[in-house]
């Protein structure tokens, strides 16, 4: 017999409610996150790059490669570069951690390439280089003006640059516009027009139809090239040795880049 007046109560365990969460406080999930975020950035340095990933996702540092230092030796690494996007077996040079460095103080592009706009001939992958390597240029059919010498007498004279190739296209557009033009005696728009009068002076005459269109590109790489060569500062330049300035073509269907004589 139980001398307590008060009757057994059957005790059961307390339930504790949740906690909230403190306003302003990191789940250790998310906290976890945050820190492996910023060990990442704080290996890039106080500044925040837009696009910068964590230093262990970063490539193998590869050293600066040997660059060309002669017009010989500049016109075989972009024929080997041109090799090497034909066939499909680019190496995407220069594009390194340790390249986009040593870039941030100087640059030593050996060849300068004045180019037509054209997107399907984009000089860095069609002679597959990298940053710093070439110097471009690109105007529809390679149209001289005095904003494109002074860029390529920058290159030249400033930099030093060895190689300056004109490369035309196979089925260039500024070229077809101009030969149709010439034949319909039809007149372009304004700014269009000023590039067909510095390409008609081009125009093969000999030929007709898509034979004209393609003898004239030929024929305007070499206008180029010898007007380029008639500018006293660049002839001074292949005078001494320096300079040396040539004509190329690029073909669409085999992707080959080949010198215009």
């Amino acid at each position: 017999m139980n001398s307590d007046p008060t009757p057994h109560r059957a005790v059961r365990p307390q339930r504790t409610a949740p906690v909230a969460p403190v306003s302003g406080a990191t789940p250790p999930a998310r906290r976890s996150l945050l820190r492996a975020a910023l060990t990442g950035t704080a290996a890039l340095g106080a500044g925040l790059a837009i696009g910068a990933e964590p230093a262990a996702a970063a490539p193998h540092l590869a050293t600066p490669r040997k660059r060309p230092t002669t017009a010989e030796e500049a016109l075989r690494e972009l024929s080997a570069g041109n090799r090497r996007w034909r066939t499909f077996r680019q190496q995407h040079p220069d594009q390194s951690p340790a390249v986009r460095q040593a870039l941030t103080t100087s640059q030593h592009p050996f060849a300068l390439i004045l180019g037509c706009i054209d997107s399907r001939v984009p000089p860095e992958l069609v002679f597959d280089q990298g940053l710093g390597d070439l110097m471009t240029i690109r105007s529809a059919g390679q149209v001289l003006d005095e904003a494109v010498l002074g860029s390529l007498a920058y290159g030249v004279l400033e930099l030093g640059i060895p190689l300056l190739m004109v490369v035309g296209h196979q089925s260039c557009g500024a070229v077809k516009a101009t030969v149709q033009a010439d034949g319909s005696g039809e007149k372009l728009p304004a700014h269009i027009q000023y590039l067909a009068d510095q390409i008609s002076p081009a125009i093969d005459h000999s030929k007709d139809g898509d034979a004209r269109i393609d003898a004239t590109i030929d024929a305007n790489i070499r206008l180029i090239r010898s007007r380029l060569a008639a500018e006293p500062d660049l002839a001074a330049k292949v005078d001494s040795g320096a300079l040396s300035i040539v004509g190329a073509r690029y073909e669409l269907t085999s992707q080959r880049v080949h010198r215009i004589s």
